[in-house]
């Protein structure tokens, strides 16, 4: 039986490429794997034809948009998923699904091998690959850009050579990955960090100089997911979608950041994420609300270090796995309301709602009926700053107290 080869495939001009590249470098049949994860553009079917035409041997596609925001998208939202305080991992999130259904079709069509268009440089390489070792130890991957010596211009030439049904423009300023998440730019004028970024690298997101009029939404939560917007039952691709096109609107979710690359090198990239950076401030002011002190401190560590092992393609990792326990614990009781003001490129709290809130109106209030007995207090600060003041008496013991200065008081 001839060997097989799964290859991630976009519908562009590389992974078409890579299909016959494929198949005259290792003598392997390609079976040619798409998924939509709501990166738009293209329908599948069409997607699925030019594979064949290309020379797969079978083309398998997944609508698989739902299942990455139920599966993939929920979760980061739960965790505040933001690498390096502000990336809401667009790209990051995809791969383990995409890898999913590379799995499963190499299972389908007796592949050993599978297949990604990833480049030596890049996250993506390690995302790919460690997320297919996870699910699957006994497949073995190639890259045909970095494994293959498959560059642009060969591309270009092998398409124009063997007349594939793809557009070969040998201009294209960037590199775009986009979901139903957010879309990442980078590549071309970009790599020089002082270039500002021009109009024409947004699509998700409209102008925020000149914004229309604000916007006012509340999102319903339960357990941390969103049910509803302005009392309109929603499933969690439903808010997405809604909620990247009205924040979008508003030029929210622009981030423009150099980040620290899992391989070492430092990368410029530009991405619009509108509908997650307005959930997922939604979502952080209701944990504050419903989240006890503690738990939400620790919390804020355990995000970081989530985003981090997803940023470096540990999705199907044990530590992740357990920290995702954790996380879904937290979202117990984060339910309720939340009202948001989009606008100018902001998306604004402006109140908020629960049940399950820790905050206490006659507790905080400073008004008549506050039920804080204040004569408490004083033993509390006694208490809790006498650590502090043994370890000042020690200090001046030994000669070594803080100089108070000699200025005026």
């Amino acid at each position: 039986m001839t060997e097989r080869v799964v290859l991630a495939y976009s519908g562009g001009l590389d992974t078409s490429v890579a299909i016959g590249w494929i198949a005259e470098a290792t003598g392997a049949e390609v079976v040619a794997v798409a998924v939509d994860v709501g990166q738009g553009g293209e329908d599948m079917e069409m997607i699925r034809r030019r594979a064949l035409d290309c020379g797969a041997v079978e083309a398998y596609v997944a609508d698989a948009r739902d299942e990455f925001a139920d599966e993939y998208c929920m979760p980061a939202l739960k965790a505040n998923g933001l690498y390096l305080d502000r990336y809401p991992l667009v790209s990051a999130i995809s791969r383990p699904v995409i890898v999913k259904h590379m799995v499963r079709a190499a299972r389908q069509f007796g592949a050993q091998t599978v297949a990604h268009g990833c480049t030596g440089k890049g996250n993506d390489q390690v995302r790919f690959e460690v997320a297919t070792t996870s699910l699957a130890p006994d497949l073995r991957t190639i890259a045909p850009v970095r494994d293959l010596a498959l560059t642009r211009e060969k591309a270009i030439d092998y398409a124009e050579k063997n007349d594939l049904p793809i557009a070969t423009t040998k201009k294209n300023p960037f590199s775009i990955d986009q979901n139903v998440w957010g879309r990442a730019v980078e590549t071309g004028f970009l790599e020089d960090i002082w270039n500002e970024p021009t109009k024409d690298v947004y699509s998700y997101t409209d102008d925020p100089t000149f914004p229309p009029v604000a916007d006012e939404v509340v999102i319903t939560f339960a357990g941390g997911v969103p049910v509803a917007l302005d009392g309109v039952a929603v499933s969690p691709l439903q808010a997405i979608m809604e909620m990247n096109r009205r924040a979008g609107a508003q030029g929210v979710g622009r981030i423009d950041i150099v980040e620290d690359r899992l391989v070492g090198i430092k990368s410029r990239e530009v991405y619009e994420a509108p509908g997650a950076m307005a959930l997922i401030a939604a979502h952080q002011e209701l944990e504050n609300v419903t989240l006890e002190r503690e738990q939400a401190r620790f919390k804020k560590g355990v995000e970081q270090r989530w985003s981090e092992l997803v940023y470096d393609g540990m999705w199907f990792s044990p530590l992740k796995k357990n920290l995702d326990v954790f996380v879904d614990e937290t979202q117990k009781y984060v339910s309720g309301d939340i009202r948001l003001v989009m606008h100018g490129g902001r998306a604004t709290v402006t109140g908020r709602r629960s049940e399950a809130a820790l905050y206490d109106f006659n507790l905080a209030t400073y008004d008549e009926g506050d039920s804080f007995d204040q004569s408490h207090a004083k033993g509390f600060i006694e208490i809790y700053g006498l650590a502090a003041k043994q370890a000042a008496a020690r200090d001046e013991r030994f000669g070594n107290g803080v100089d108070l200065g000699t200025g005026d008081l």
